[in-house]
């Protein structure tokens, strides 16, 4: 261990041998399972530890170095020497571990048992995930990790409820009591009552009010119990604002430092490290990957400088942020919030989201600062490759624009380290069914699984073999496809019974010094330009956006008794085309139907395939995804048609 702290040791607690009831994967083998705790401390005084806020208060052992410890757990090849040499550190999201879902296809859920198409494992990666988000409460198979606290110290700390009982949001902080009443759990106990207020309004942008009817009691110091106000206006969609003074916050900046710790070690370590059999390393390269709250902390981890390890030796080799748009986040605050993650109504204001936002230098005349998400990491010598993939709806909730824009509105150059890409007509949000009709149109059933493998492997080959990744595919405000909200109204069709969005997630300069923060100049905010269809132009068009059989958005309008016209959290909507001419006339539907546009549905399969074949050729889908994606659409021509 190094002076600057780091693992101390690891205990492997279960392990598994061979997982996936003994299947062997050509060239590779079985693989096993290790799960348990790492134990790490950390020197407040160390150069790379200096910037985690309040470590140099938290209690401190004999060395003078503070403890922590953290889950984790390890899918690697049974003989490490048939695998590929790779660490991919999955960065868990709220605990829990989405790459073999999201890129295996295995059942959802953290605990790896099912291959699910056994992609990962085919090609020889080692997976790694790790505790190092502080606030999380333990459950069967998420990762937790047990950070210090420090006693005494207090702040105003402000917390949004939004009851609405939809399936996506309000269910893990908020228990309804009634229709009039329900309570939330704070992330921090009240230090003291006195001063606390609670305030709603039905939209974002409504001023905060405290009608007729509004009140709130501590049931405790970590639940609030909220009653809904008697006046009218106010529905289920509104917004709850319950600012109190808390006291004893978790030293959440550990995260990062565990992270770097534990990678290191797994990469470099040859005495008590699982991944170096007889005291040898056989690991080469590590990837960092994570998914909208991980690609975000993958983000603020390079920024913040947790990119070196105290050797001086580079942690992540490449980072592939997905879905995490222009944002960081809230972990290196004295209160941190580490769940938390602005979209246009729901918790907008938090502080994941200031200047900067991209990857090179850049000078903000706003925030009057200079700045790049990779300069410490340049400064260093320590610089990742990076793959940064978004949705369209990113570009809505996520201000994506922001990543390929400077704070004028101008197009920026990537550095030589970085591509950038989106995919056109995706949700953030993988589809599933709501508990309530929360949504004004169905929802986006299009995904972008495959493209986050294809440019696994092209990260991969990229830092393994130095084979230059697909160039960005981004909207551009040079290509016309990166425009104003005005421009994006006016050139979406009008469709009967259906609404345009009038807002995004905009973003001003905010003061966090007070609750809640102060803002002031505002940025500019872009969103994708769209065809005559609806569907957005520029970036990675889905084979599905490119043989449509219905507009496909990125956003998603709430309905009445809902927050109505508001965007609705990270979910998009389709808008299917009519079946038949004479439907479409019958709608007053500007574009064109299916039955005008392919002569029958191998005439669609031919475009899809085109489509697809297109992607293969230029890398951005593996051609085992083509077929794969391809065999999906078709079996969708019936669910379209049935829609």
């Amino acid at each position: 261990m190094n002076s600057g702290g780091g693992v101390r040791r690891i205990e492997i607690t279960e392990r598994e041998s061979p997982v996936f009831g003994g299947v062997e994967f050509a060239g590779v083998g079985n693989y096993e399972r290790l799960h348990g705790t790492v134990f790490g401390e950390l020197d407040p005084r160390h150069r790379l530890n200096a910037g985690i806020v309040n470590l140099d208060k938290a209690a401190r052992n004999p060395r003078g170095h503070v403890e922590y410890h953290s889950d984790f757990r390890i899918l690697k090849p049974l003989d490490l020497d048939r695998g590929n040499g790779c660490l991919v550190y999955d960065v868990p999201n709220r605990g829990n571990q989405p790459i073999m879902a999201r890129l295996n296809g295995a059942p959802d859920g953290g605990h790896p048992q099912h291959a699910g198409n056994g992609f990962l494992m085919r090609r020889g990666f080692t997976m790694v995930w790790s505790g190092w988000q502080g606030d999380v409460p333990p459950s069967a198979d998420r990762l937790t990790a047990r950070f210090p606290t420090i006693p005494g110290i207090t702040g105003m700390v402000r917390e949004e409820f939004i009851a609405e009982a939809t399936g996506v949001l309000g269910g893990s902080n908020i228990q309804e009591l009634s229709e009039g009443r329900f309570v939330g759990t704070l992330v921090y106990p009240v230090a003291d009552a006195a001063g606390a207020t609670l305030t709603v309004r039905e939209r974002e942008a409504d001023p905060r009010a405290t009608p007729p009817g509004l009140a709130w009691h501590l049931i405790d110091d970590r639940h609030v119990e909220i009653t809904r106000p008697t006046a009218s206006g106010f529905d289920r969609g509104a917004i709850y604002e319950f600012v109190y003074r808390a006291r004893d916050p978790i030293v959440m900046g550990i995260g990062f430092a565990a992270i770097r710790d534990i990678v290191s070690f797994l990469r470099y370590a040859t005495k008590d490290n699982p991944l170096a059999p007889q005291e040898r390393p056989c690991i080469r390269r590590a990837l960092g990957f994570g998914i909208s709250q991980s690609g975000r902390a993958l983000r603020d981890l390079v920024y913040l400088g947790f990119n070196e390890d105290f050797a001086g030796r580079q942690v992540f080799d490449g980072i592939l942020p997905v879905v995490a748009g222009s944002r960081r986040t809230c972990i290196n605050w004295q209160f941190a919030q580490a769940g938390r993650y602005s979209r246009q109504h729901e918790d907008h204001s938090y502080g994941d989201d200031q200047f900067p936002f991209s990857y090179p230098t850049l000078s903000d005349p706003i925030s009057d600062r200079t700045d790049g998400i990779l300069q410490r990491a340049r400064d260093a010598g320590v610089c990742p490759k990076v793959l940064h993939l978004d949705t369209e709806s990113d570009l809505w909730q996520a201000r994506s624009s922001l990543v390929v824009t400077d704070t004028s509105g101008a197009d920026i150059a990537m550095p030589d380290e970085v591509r950038v890409y989106t995919v056109s007509g995706v949700p953030h949000a993988a589809f599933r069914p709501l508990s309530k009709p929360v949504m004004q149109l169905p929802g986006n059933r299009l995904g972008y699984g495959a493209f986050m493998r294809a440019l696994l492997v092209a990260l991969f080959e990229w830092v393994e073999h130095g084979v230059a990744p697909p160039a960005s595919r981004f909207p551009s405000r040079a290509g016309g496809t990166l425009v104003t909200l005005a421009e994006s109204r006016a050139t979406f069709p009008q469709l009967p019974q259906v609404e345009f969005p009038n807002v995004l997630n905009e973003l001003r300069l905010r003061d966090h010094a007070v609750e809640p923060p102060v803002e002031s100049i505002a940025y500019q905010v872009f969103v994708q330009a769209t065809d005559a269809d609806g569907n957005a132009l520029g970036g990675i068009r889905h084979p599905m956006v490119d043989a449509p059989l219905a507009t496909h958005t990125g956003w998603s309008l709430r309905a009445s008794g809902y927050g109505e016209g508001d965007l609705f959290t990270i979910q998009g909507s389709m808008i299917p085309f009519a079946l038949t001419e004479a439907e479409r006339q019958r709608a007053s539907d500007p574009r064109p139907s299916v039955e005008a546009r392919y002569a029958s549905r191998d005439v669609w399969a031919t475009r899809l395939a085109a489509a697809t074949d297109r992607l293969v050729a230029e890398r951005l889908l593996l051609p085992e995804d083509g077929d794969r994606l391809l065999a999906a659409a078709r079996e969708s021509w019936d669910v379209y048609q049935a829609l």
